[in-house]
């Protein structure tokens, strides 16, 4: 489908991309035309996923020592992350500088000094610097390259690195913000309470293809409102319903949020809240292995959910006991990947190992719970095929983005929106105080 020109934006010039003056200035409106441009596309990964913002790369336990390697992705770069031989965690552009092939073809090796490009050998040490180009002099004193070359010259882009609580975040940007003051104390200390202290182990990873636009599963993932209308399990289990206490954090920035639910000892949910609404919340189905929702307390806080986003794309969830990180790659306008981790911790019993084993059933492309928004997307990128010249209304809960004690909200997308809008260089309204 040819989306370019079909919307009456000016033609762009060299700083002005056109459609920048077609965007609403409220919050509350998305046109869909923003999930569809190529142009769009492109000024986020420049904008976005090569500027200030800082991106999950993968775990400190992925590469535990020197030598140890792993590719990973922010946006449409591919990227290397390595442990030097003083064990510091590198990451560059997994891109050979010569002629823009991947250096490193694998996933993940271990002990390596170097990297060498398959196509023409250009050697790369595990900082990402080119060490040497194969017959930089020629052969027999003839070609080779011109004595001005210097290696030092050239190169794949390095991205600065922090990490937090095992994890490791990488950004193309070298003057921005540090990864503290990125995230804000509010989210940092709910990382904190997930992760801090307990090594991580890897139970399973898997990589699900998603038929949309990037942004759309982002909007998904943030959209508490949706979560116990679409899951029937949630409901039908009991494990979130928006009658359950619970709140909507959305930091200063808009981008990062955490949407978290609770058990209510004092109150049990009836339900009556669905039924009136006319919303599906129970089933006639049941668990053949009812243990598969038996687990143990983890928080000493009776939080069940905790759903954390950092902008743009990475997500840290607690379901029960079930621990994961997703990380979103957008392939293009219409495609993306989401690739999960599951974590179980160094300090797990065989019982509570077995326990996280279980509830890994409710998430991932088949996942109980997740099975839905693995396809939902796909249900709006089609629908909005055709009305290029339509919004999204994201009204609910108001039109600002900022916490909430309901989550009968959208704010955390507005907030999204917001950071979003900020990135790519669109003014946001004032927002009122809380």
């Amino acid at each position: 489908m040819d989306t370019e020109g079909s919307d009456t934006s000016p033609t762009p010039t060299a700083t002005q991309p056109g459609w920048l003056a077609h965007w609403p200035e409220q919050l509350t409106r998305v046109p869909y035309w923003a999930f569809q441009r190529q142009d769009v596309y492109a000024a986020e990964q420049e904008r976005i996923f090569r500027g200030p913002a800082w991106h999950y790369l993968c775990l400190e336990a992925d590469t535990p020592e020197p030598g140890d390697w792993r590719t990973t992705f922010v946006g449409d770069a591919s990227v290397v992350v390595t442990r030097n031989a003083k064990g510091e965690i590198r990451a560059f552009e997994n891109r050979c500088s010569h002629r823009g092939a991947l250096i490193c073809l694998d996933e993940k090796g271990k002990g390596n000094k170097g990297f060498s490009c398959v196509y023409h050998a250009w050697t790369y040490d595990l900082e990402g610097t080119l060490t040497g180009v194969a017959f930089q002099k020629g052969v027999k004193g003839k070609g080779g390259m011109a004595p001005d070359f210097k290696l030092s010259d050239h190169g794949p882009r390095k991205l600065r690195v922090a990490t937090l609580h095992g994890l490791v975040f990488g950004t193309f940007t070298h003057d921005g913000p540090q990864l503290d003051d990125y995230l804000g104390d509010e989210i940092t200390s709910r990382i904190a309470r997930v992760l801090e202290g307990r090594k991580p182990v890897v139970l399973a990873r898997y990589t699900q293809a998603l038929p949309n636009n990037w942004k759309l599963y982002v909007e998904n993932v943030k959209d508490s409102y949706h979560a116990s209308i679409l899951h029937l399990f949630f409901t039908t289990f009991e494990l979130n319903r928006l009658s359950q206490k619970g709140a909507i954090i959305v930091d200063e920035s808009g981008g990062h949020h955490v949407s978290y639910s609770a058990i209510d000892r004092k109150e049990r949910t009836a339900g009556k809240e669905y039924a009136q609404q006319n919303i599906r919340s129970e089933s006639q189905y049941r668990l053949a292995d009812p243990s598969l929702l038996s687990g143990f307390e983890e928080f000493g806080d009776d939080v069940t959910l905790q759903i954390l986003t950092v902008f743009p794309t990475f997500v840290l969830q607690q379901i029960q006991n079930c621990v994961a990180i997703r990380q979103l790659a957008p392939r293009g306008v219409n495609e993306s990947d989401l690739h999960w981790t599951i974590l179980g911790f160094e300090t797990d019993t065989p019982e509570q190992r077995l326990a996280r084993l279980k509830q890994a059933n409710l998430v991932g492309p088949a996942g109980f719970i997740s099975m839905e928004d693995g396809c939902v997307g796909g249900f709006v990128q089609r629908g909005i095929a055709g009305a290029l010249d339509k919004s999204a209304v994201i009204e609910m809960g108001g039109d600002m983005a900022q916490s909430s004690e309901s989550r009968v909200t959208e704010a955390s997308i507005r907030g999204f929106r917001k950071a979003w809008r900020t990135h790519m260089g669109i003014a946001n309204p004032t927002q009122a105080a809380p």
